[in-house]
């Protein structure tokens, strides 16, 4: 049974702990509840790029001495933006939960945004923009939600444009911060060697006398685009494929069906595809499918990476395993082997104080709630055939898959009619 715990300050700031007794170390962990999907068209790339800004100076320490105060404590800094939220963590030794929750408090509470570092990080960011240009698995991805959820900001970029990136301002960064870095928007989780009093208490000093702000709104979900992309990249050697339909959202009640779905068609070695695409065939290093859930939406990919003359061949034999999903059940060893790979990851995923506290966040943010392993295993054995078949039917349909294909020659084409399924 997991040891966690959860309380409220008063201004709204959320803290929940779950103590490790046997482990020496403490991850420690700010959340923030705004991703990219809450900036507008202009703003686009401002949540990543304060999430970088604030690692550039507080009032309290500078740039160096930031990195200099995590490496005194052996400490494992990190921080990243995803569409909807934004995680600052760090991993210690137990003795210096202090110091280390300090670092964090500082970097969230007290950045100054410099004028000079705010010119220098945006030429930073711009060649991490570059870098997704120059690595094709990554940009093919990112062309197929852009498509997919065009006009909407779960389809734009987390790191924003060259555009957008030239227009942030020091005004326009401290508007985005003073709006949403506040204690409705905030959330602490932690992991490890701890005891959730203390935790509390060094919450409240650090944060409770911030007013709670406003928490972030909401905006409509967004509308999938069943699109046929194509973009010529000459210097590619490989053609990139994503094939993907519309999946459920995050909490979904039907998205244990649909990650085990997903386990047999492209989750693992033992998975359809890796089997048949790479494995019997040769025509993929890298293939493979992943779900990917947000609190309103979801989506399901298929990537593959291959020669141009196997581009055809290898859609048809993801097409067929679409087909055999939707129309005959999976074998029942095949279908146990799926469960006990999704129950076996997630609990191996779990043996780090960083993971338990990062799934302690993560719980809180899309089911506002403490999720067991016991009531996911039960879950997961509950998924049934007929599950199985009534989501292949309902996302397999040629009507709904989307296809985007970046590759370096100038005669690739997909038409609707070759993705019949």
């Amino acid at each position: 049974m997991r040891n966690v715990q959860k309380d409220t300050l008063a201004n709204g700031l959320m803290v929940i702990t779950e103590a490790m007794p046997a482990v020496r170390s403490i991850s420690l962990g700010l959340w923030l509840r705004v991703g990219s999907r809450h900036e507008s068209e202009d703003e686009n790339g401002l949540t990543h790029f304060i999430e970088h800004m604030v690692f550039k100076g507080t009032e309290n320490r500078s740039a160096e001495e930031i990195a200099k105060a995590a490496d005194a404590i052996g400490g494992h800094l990190d921080a990243f933006t995803s569409k909807e939220y934004t995680s600052f963590s760090i991993k210690v030794l137990d003795e210096h939960f202090d110091r280390a929750f300090d670092i964090l408090a500082d970097l969230v509470r007290r950045p100054l945004f410099r004028r000079e570092d705010i010119a220098k990080e945006s030429r930073v960011v711009a060649e991490e923009i570059r870098m997704v240009e120059d690595i094709p698995d990554d940009l093919v991805h990112e062309m197929f939600t852009q498509s997919y959820w065009r006009g909407h900001s779960l389809g734009r970029p987390i790191l924003g444009t060259q555009r957008t990136l030239d227009s942030f301002s020091r005004r326009r960064v401290l508007n985005f911060y003073r709006r949403y870095y506040r204690p409705a928007n905030l959330l602490v989780t932690a992991a490890g060697n701890l005891e959730h009093g203390r935790i509390l208490e060094s919450v409240e000093r650090a944060f409770g006398d911030l007013p709670s702000g406003s928490a972030a709104a909401h905006e409509a979900p967004p509308v999938p685009h069943p699109h046929l992309r194509y973009r010529r990249k000459k210097e590619l050697e490989q053609a990139h494929l994503c094939v993907g339909t519309e999946a459920c959202p995050f909490a979904d009640p039907r998205r244990y069906a649909m990650h085990v779905l997903n386990t047999v068609l492209g989750g693992g070695m033992s998975s359809r595809l890796f089997q048949n695409i790479r494995e019997k065939r040769g025509l993929a290093y890298s293939v493979f499918s992943a779900v990917n859930c947000y609190r309103d939406a979801g989506y399901l990919t298929v990537y593959a990476g291959v020669a141009p003359s196997n581009l055809h061949q290898t859609v048809d034999l993801i097409l067929q395993e679409f087909h055999r999903l939707k129309s005959e059940p999976i074998p029942d060893d095949e279908f146990q082997r799926a469960k006990d790979y999704l129950k076996g990851s997630t609990l191996l995923g779990l043996e780090s104080t960083g993971s338990r506290m990062s799934s302690l966040a993560r719980h809180e943010l899309y089911y506002g709630r403490y999720v067991s392993l016991d009531e996911i295993e039960a879950a997961v054995d509950a998924v049934t055939q007929d599950e199985i078949l009534r989501i292949g039917r309902q996302v397999f349909r040629t009507e709904a898959l989307a296809a985007t294909l970046l590759g370096p020659r100038q005669d690739f084409r997909l038409s609707r009619s070759q993705l019949a399924c």
